[in-house]
């Protein structure tokens, strides 16, 4: 299974994955020309695509989401809550499939299952999506906190993709409102580097091939600190594989899930 981040931050996220089977694009959060760029910039031609999966509602998720299903006749795949929540924007005609809890859902060779998570949307979802052969990659952006049901989630993957949206220090001293950065350092808002750290601690294993770094703020987080927080706790762990900071205005060249984490030899700290 091959992963590509086509971009995440603040203003937009989408991520694709592709197997022999299909391709899957898990958040629209893009404008429909906008995504057509971003899937050309990573090979994949969206008459391949078999579904789109969203984590939730939000704009800077789900933006692009009606659009691309109609005019690439897949359907949208996400929580019943994230579905009513964008009724009205989906078009007459466009196939939609509720996601249940736990529940294993097949889309195209793929298998998802959906975790909830603390954030605030309307029914806020984790995925976690297994290829034909085993390979399971967990998508955990907007996750609110860390709760026990998201660490169990995160649990043996080949890859993660996890949300390290803010530096504590940066957010306090932000320009936001004390309102938005209390809703954002809040149980229903978003990881900071700290806690997203400390869960990548957690979850670390051998077999964990590729750590993706995502949805960093724009204002309150930098690639640098990210990564440096996050790198700090991963040392003496067993992780072993590549450790990965998304961009927001161009998709992260594709990795290989299921490739050898051993065959990396660089210091941790030194993984791009």
């Amino acid at each position: 299974m091959r992963l590509s981040v086509l971009g995440s931050g603040s203003r937009g996220n989408a991520m694709l994955l592709e197997s022999h089977d299909g391709a899957l694009l898990v958040d629209a959060g893009f404008s429909l020309r906008d995504l057509s760029r971003r899937l050309a910039t990573a090979g994949c031609d969206p008459g391949r695509l078999v579904g789109v999966a969203l984590t939730h509602e939000h704009g800077d998720h789900a933006r692009g989401a009606p659009g691309a299903a109609a005019a690439w006749n897949i359907p949208i795949l996400a929580s019943a809550g994230t579905l009513t929540a964008l009724a009205s924007r989906i078009k007459p005609g466009t196939e939609t499939r509720a996601l249940a809890a736990t529940a294993p859902y097949p889309c195209g060779g793929f298998t998802l299952r959906a975790y909830p998570t603390a954030h605030d949307a309307a029914d806020a979802i984790m995925l976690v999506v297994e290829d034909g052969e085993g390979r399971r990659v967990g998508i955990a952006y907007d996750v609110g906190s860390p709760t026990a049901a998201l660490k169990h989630a995160c649990r043996e993957l080949d890859a993660l993709v996890l949300e390290t949206n803010h530096d504590e220090v940066l957010l306090r001293a932000s320009s936001y409102p004390p309102a938005v950065r209390a809703r954002i350092a809040g149980h229903g808002g978003h990881l900071s580097n700290r806690e997203a750290a400390l869960l990548a601690a957690e979850v670390a294993h051998a077999g964990l091939a590729v750590l993706v770094l995502a949805h960093l703020s724009d204002r309150c987080n930098t690639p640098d600190l990210a990564r440096e927080a996050v790198a700090r706790a991963l040392e003496g762990t067993a992780f072993r594989g590549r450790l990965l900071v998304a961009r927001q205005d161009a998709p992260l060249p594709a990795v290989e899930v299921g490739a050898d984490p051993e065959q990396l030899a660089l210091p941790l700290r030194g993984r791009r």
